[in-house]
């Protein structure tokens, strides 16, 4: 009996050994368990959307497709600014294979792209060993440098990692008529300067797509949910300029710069003062449309130009690029005549053929300062003398208008001023106008008053100035500028 109960005990002891580690068992199990189901419940619950949202972004894809820029035409249908197809080339590194799903080399792939493009063997190795998802190698790339490259990926056997995308680019046939007009666009296709930018909403239209389901390589997979969304290319634009006006509106402005060598800059503007019609519009200095910062066609060389710091080229470029003829402004002297006289007529202060209305005898006096006499003289050495209004602005004769000047008046003077537009800006259609920059009319003294009759002391845009002239020549019927004949 005593040997039994021994046996037992031990058998005892074992099973409770068991059930302990059976329960150890359990436990731990269950803490995977509670694990488990936490962590399932942080995915759903707390990071459920941010991981929807990854989700639907790897495996939607988004291919989006440019619109048509707009063409801009001229009045008669001659083309001045349109866009042709081009392509983006870029490359994932790491994805770049071949037929048989293998990586080709960073090196086999940087000494063929750099014979291509326009990018150097060790930076584009350098790119190819980094961490980079993509690189674009070139834009708007030409279809000749596309069929090479065509042909180097067939001969590789590169069948993925190279992207030939479809693009467009600018192109101006004229290269540089009336480039301070029209302006020109940046990579992106987005107007940068001149009617490019001020009708940039017009000329870009709206962004189509195509979204598409994809695998983890990224290959579309079939689904009937798939959208496209397309594209509304840009508006053409007719303009008021005549292509052939245009040419010889710079022909003799370029001959004007030559003939007067101390001059740095100029422009012309020809409009129909009866419906405001803009024919051509020339600004010297101009540029190339097709390559607008290249300094060699700017007249500078490649030393000159880097020698010159990176602001100051700047600054040189957007004066070149400037439109003079809405956002200058200047002082029109002689010019204004035409509209002093013409407020002198309208009011009855004085007669086309008055004789000996006007007397010049040179200096001219306008004022007292200060117990002194204040002259200002006719610009010819020899007076003219005794004058009628016609014979004053025949020979520009700046004392007769001085005289006239002091007839009208500065109130009535700046009350015409203001109806011929030259207190507000006008073109805004076509640049950034300016408008003119007057004395006030409570500072204006004797001086003042003389200087303006005769278009000095004061500046205006030249676009102000074919405007009020325009309205002389139009009854007096003022008719804004236009440059845009039809969209």
């Amino acid at each position: 009996m005593v040997i039994k109960i021994k046996n037992t005990a031990k058998k005892t002891k074992s099973i409770n050994w068991m059930n302990i580690r059976l329960c150890i068992v359990i436990i731990f199990a269950m803490l995977c368990f509670i694990i488990i189901v936490g962590h399932l419940a942080i995915i759903q619950f707390v990071r459920g959307k941010e991981l929807k949202e990854k989700a639907y972004s790897q495996q939607i894809e988004n291919k989006i497709i440019s619109p048509s820029r707009g063409t801009i035409y001229d009045s008669k249908g001659e083309i001045l600014a349109q866009s042709v197809k081009v392509d983006t080339i870029s490359i994932n590194p790491g994805k770049i294979k071949n037929a048989q799903n293998k990586k080709v080399s960073d090196d086999i792939v940087a000494k063929g792209l750099s014979e291509i493009f326009n990018v150097t063997y060790e930076k584009l190795l350098e790119d190819l060993k980094s961490n980079k998802s993509v690189i674009v190698i070139e834009r708007k790339v030409e279809k000749d440098k596309v069929d090479k490259l065509k042909d180097w990926m067939t001969e590789q056997k590169i069948t993925a990692g190279i992207n030939i995308d479809d693009d467009a680019k600018r192109y101006y046939p004229y290269d540089t008529l009336a480039s301070n007009l029209i302006g020109f666009c940046g990579t992106d296709n987005i107007g940068q300067n001149g009617l490019e930018q001020r009708w940039n909403s017009v000329l870009t239209g709206t962004i189509g797509k195509i979204v598409t389901v994809t695998d983890v390589h990224k290959q579309a997979i079939s689904d009937e949910n798939e959208q496209y969304i397309a594209t509304e290319n840009g508006s053409n634009i007719y303009l008021t300029i005549d292509a052939s006006i245009q040419a010889i509106a710079e022909k003799y402005l370029d001959q004007a710069m030559v003939e007067n060598p101390t001059a740095t800059a100029g422009n012309v503007i020809i409009m129909n003062p009866q419906t405001g019609d803009i024919l051509a519009m020339a600004s010297n200095p101009y540029y190339n449309l097709n390559q607008p910062s290249n300094y060699t066609n700017l007249g500078y060389t490649e030393e000159d130009w880097n020698a010159i710091e990176k602001t100051d080229r700047s600054n040189i470029l957007q004066d070149v690029w400037k439109n003079r003829a809405v956002s200058g402004t200047y002082e029109p002297g002689s010019t204004f005549k035409l509209l002093v006289a013409a407020i002198g007529l309208e009011e009855g202060i004085v007669q086309t053929d008055t004789e000996n209305d006007f007397l010049c005898t040179g200096p001219y006096l306008v004022a007292e300062e200060n117990g002194e006499p204040r002259y200002i003289s006719c610009w010819r050495k020899i007076p003219h003398g005794y004058n009628s209004l016609r014979g004053a602005l025949e020979g520009s004769c700046n004392p007769a208008f001085m005289q006239l000047g002091q007839r009208i008046g500065p109130q009535i003077l700046y009350k015409y001023f203001e109806a011929f537009g030259l207190f507000e800006s006008v073109g805004n259609d076509i640049a950034r106008a300016y408008k003119g920059t007057f004395t006030e009319l409570d500072s204006i003294g004797p001086v003042e008053l003389a200087t303006t009759s005769f278009g000095q002391r004061f500046e205006i845009s030249p676009l102000q100035l074919i405007t009020a002239v325009s309205a002389i020549c139009n009854d007096g019927i003022l008719v804004k500028p236009k440059i845009v004949k039809q969209i």
